[in-house]
């Protein structure tokens, strides 16, 4: 039984992560019918980035159980790259998906070379900081603290979305722009600003999870890749375009995930894709995505 829970718990943390970076892919896509495969690079950036965030901070004296809100912050912070690359990404919100395929791709490489650069080939890591916050033991079970903080940071964000979609003024006009573009700017919605900001914050929630998840595992430059295979498992899961279709599909891959590296680790990728295949072949739009008619 402590076996399971320990399986379940680490499935939890998993989907934690991915929720918020799938989070951020579907709103882009939801509103502005981009493919962003660069969201795995923003992921990165935000491992990368909250590493020598903390780093730097240690070396000022900053206490180590300022390390969550720490990474958090570091993560926001880093939405400030978010309007300079939607801009370029203007350039083809109108032309053939391909496009955007290539252009977000080229984004991957770019950033690739650009963690090479600044933090070099070799892997990066805080040394397992997040155990400062201690760990909770029930017989056999044992998780530690952070990840809890992670798991409940994530259900905060899906619940602030939800209220923020459905609940606010600024989200009904966001629904509203997804749904129809021309009619919305024609009733005086500033979409360019919409997108703006839109961009911004599925930046922010990617580089966010991106520097969470640096106390448990290290920032490689292989990462960005590896993350977005999965977080498009999720999508296509969930349903591309569907936040709630993120959040089912982020805990579907991520238990899938938990089960195949304690029973059968060669085939992680091989065991979520044949989830996303049977998806695929008994429904194409998703769990709960929607057929464009």
């Amino acid at each position: 039984m402590s076996a399971f829970a320990n399986i379940l718990a680490g499935g939890v943390f998993h989907a934690a992560v991915l929720f918020l970076v799938a989070a951020g892919l579907q709103l882009v896509f939801g509103v502005q019918k981009i493919i962003n495969l660069a969201c795995g690079s923003f992921y990165a950036l935000g491992a990368y980035f909250g590493i020598t965030f903390i780093s730097y901070a240690g070396a000022l004296g900053v206490s180590a159980w300022l390390i969550f809100p720490g990474l958090i912050l570091s993560g926001i912070l880093l939405g400030l790259i978010g309007p300079p690359i939607e801009r370029l990404l203007r350039t083809i919100y109108d032309r053939d998906e391909s496009f955007q395929l290539l252009l977000t791709f080229a984004m991957v490489l770019i950033f690739q070379d650009i963690f090479k650069f600044f933090w070099g080939a070799n892997p990066r890591s805080l040394d397992s900081a997040y155990l400062i916050y201690g760990t909770i033991s029930v017989g056999d079970f044992s998780m530690p603290v952070y990840n809890l903080l992670v798991i409940g940071a994530a259900v905060a964000v899906a619940a602030g979305l939800a209220f923020f979609l459905h609940h606010t003024n600024h989200g009904r006009t966001l629904r509203a722009t997804a749904e129809n573009r021309v009619m919305a700017e024609a009733l005086g919605v500033d979409v360019r600003h919409m997108y703006s900001a839109v961009f911004t914050l599925g930046a922010v929630l990617g580089t966010t999870a991106g520097a969470l998840v640096v106390p448990t595992a290290a920032a490689s430059l292989d990462m960005a890749v590896e993350f977005v295979v999965e977080a498009f498992a999720v999508v296509v899961i969930g349903g591309l375009g569907s936040m709630q279709g993120a959040l089912v599909g982020a805990a579907i891959v991520g238990f899938i995930r938990a089960l195949s590296i304690v029973f059968v680790p060669e085939l992680e990728v091989v065991a979520i894709y044949t989830i996303v295949i049977g998806v695929l072949i008994s429904r194409p739009t998703g769990l709960f995505g929607r057929s464009v008619a």
